[in-house]
């Protein structure tokens, strides 16, 4: 997923298929973990960019629409 679009749509589908029975509990968990450290990362990229007064172009947060 290279995009908060892609990561909101993989997730929506992990809970399902975790509501499902389709994946198991821990690989969910994991899969939460890895987008919450992408957020983490995103977070601290748009601060940098902002305590440099600069507009972020960052790919993470365009649409695909």
């Amino acid at each position: 997923m290279n995009t908060a679009e892609q990561m909101t749509t993989e997730l929506q589908d992990v809970f399902s298929k975790l509501k499902s029975g389709e994946i198991k509990h821990n690989d969910a968990a994991q899969l939460a973990n890895l987008a919450g450290k992408m957020v983490s990362m995103a977070k601290i990229q748009l601060q940098y960019h902002q305590d440099r007064k600069e507009t972020p172009d960052m790919a993470f947060f365009k649409s695909s629409k």
